[in-house]
């Protein structure tokens, strides 16, 4: 039998790893900048249309900004936490699924531990 199973990811940070995660990291603010600058040019497109009221429309505009602002700065905490951590940490970059065979006489909590695999550089370093 086949059981559908989380595997934690987990990427050891190395120069290379801290560069990529900082690039990605600036982009995901680019981009919710981006969106803050579109929501408040479609904010203010629709209050000159009238077809609403101005105070629903600027109520509206401003939660979604504010949701990306907050985006903002979880991602420039992320930035700074990124070059607190010391060479060759472990950082859990994300979960999977996988199918994990089972069959009668199987251990039960050996089998369906908490699996991690270890990522550095991109290449698959340990799976325990």
């Amino acid at each position: 039998m086949q059981l559908i199973q989380t595997v934690v990811v987990k990427q050891i940070l190395t120069d290379k790893s801290r560069q990529d995660l900082h690039e990605k990291f600036k982009a995901k603010i680019l981009q919710l900048t981006k969106e803050c600058n579109q929501l408040q040019f479609e904010m203010k497109r629709m209050e000159k249309t009238k077809t609403l009221p101005p105070t629903a429309i600027k109520s509206q505009f401003e939660k979604e900004i504010q949701t990306r602002m907050e985006k903002i700065k979880l991602v420039e905490f992320q930035i700074e936490q990124l070059h607190i951590l010391p060479l060759g940490s472990e950082m859990k970059e994300r979960e999977v699924q996988a199918l994990t065979e089972i069959k009668i006489g199987d251990i039960w909590d050996e089998r369906l531990g908490q699996p991690i695999i270890i990522i550095k550089d991109g290449i698959i370093e340990d799976i325990r």
